[in-house]
């Protein structure tokens, strides 16, 4: 019995070696997991959010293996988590000078940005609006509760240029943009805080981007047009991060994009094409 035990410890010995040293290589489970995807983390102002967002599972399709993460915020705010090193692969600014401040946190390459889309201002007011504001000027009535989105945010500086045009021209008045400003109650730190407190009735009235008449918030307001003499033709640009951990699945990113199939489903969210006339 003990000769039995010691044959069968031996054969067992010599199995494993053989194993150890055989060049073919095991066999995964059938249902063994597949590689992780590589990550794409894109950080884009909060006014792309539903386009982006309608934008990832087509690339995805055209990109097997590549997923898309995204970080929504105001524009500054994306460029100081840039700053401070937050791991990003993809910037998308509302507009050309956070762009710029991105590139000074070291970055972002200089000229290596590309404009990718372009936006343009309107008033909302709530659809079932008590103070009667129907046109640009009933923005200056007094007791209007108004927002706006903080100055520093794209949004935010465009709609102080258009307050600031406006009171150049006289069937608007010099003291035009004092008393709307007189009206604001609130600054937001994104365009989509000022379309969901217009939404929800808790201002007069506000101003974001035409883009944001797309989606659930939009069915809750109605748009009063700015004219084009008074409005600001916003540039969108974007970049790839120098320092990216997945710099050629970014640079996809970024191409699709630029490319007539990113452009086609960023124009249904409203935005203009660059291929476009603004």
């Amino acid at each position: 019995m003990k000769q039995k035990f010691l044959r069968i410890v031996s054969l067992v010995v010599a199995v494993g070696a053989f194993a150890a040293c055989s060049p073919i290589a095991p066999i995964a489970p059938a249902n063994a997991p597949a590689a992780s995807a590589t990550t794409v983390t894109v950080f884009a102002a909060a006014s792309l959010t539903d386009a982006f967002k309608a934008l990832a599972p087509a690339f995805e399709a055209a990109n097997p293996g590549v997923k898309v993460v995204y970080n929504f915020a105001g524009s500054p705010q994306l460029v100081q988590q840039i700053g401070q090193g937050a791991p990003a692969d993809v910037f998308a600014s509302a507009n050309e000078a956070q762009m710029t401040a991105a590139v000074k946190t070291g970055r972002v390459v200089t000229d290596t940005a590309r404009a990718f889309v372009r936006n343009r201002l309107v008033v909302i007011v709530p659809k079932d609006d008590t103070a009667r504001v129907v046109t640009l000027a009933d923005l200056g009535k007094p007791g209007l509760k108004i927002v706006l989105a903080d100055k520093a945010v794209p949004v935010g500086g465009y709609a102080l240029d258009y307050l600031r045009k406006a009171s150049i021209l006289p069937e608007y008045g010099a003291a035009y943009s004092q008393t709307v400003l007189a009206n604001v109650v609130s600054f937001e730190q994104d365009v989509k805080a000022v379309l969901a407190k217009v939404s929800l009735g808790e201002a007069d009235a506000g101003v974001v981007y035409t883009t944001d008449l797309v989606g659930e918030g939009a069915a809750k307001v109605v748009p009063i047009d700015i004219p084009d003499q008074l409005n600001t033709i916003a540039t969108f640009p974007i970049a790839v991060i120098n320092d990216s951990k997945n710099a050629d699945a970014a640079a996809k990113f970024m191409a699709y994009v630029l490319a007539s199939e990113g452009q086609k489903i960023l124009a249904t969210y409203g935005f203009i094409s660059i291929t476009g006339n603004p």
